[in-house]
């Protein structure tokens, strides 16, 4: 079922394309960003995740 669900995404997006395609990013966003993924404290393990979202 998984593969069906991927095969139907992959065709929307292939008739429709990408609705973000062409757009800017914020730089205020870029340095939240950056600012984020430079502090550990807000990261958690992939095992975090998975115990987690189950």
């Amino acid at each position: 079922m998984d593969d069906l669900e991927h095969l139907i995404e992959q065709k929307v997006m292939e008739l429709l394309g990408d609705p973000d395609s062409g757009l800017d990013v914020r730089q205020e966003f870029k340095e939240k960003l950056n600012r984020h993924l430079k502090s550990r404290d807000s990261r958690i393990s992939h095992q975090e995740v998975e115990r987690l979202l189950g």
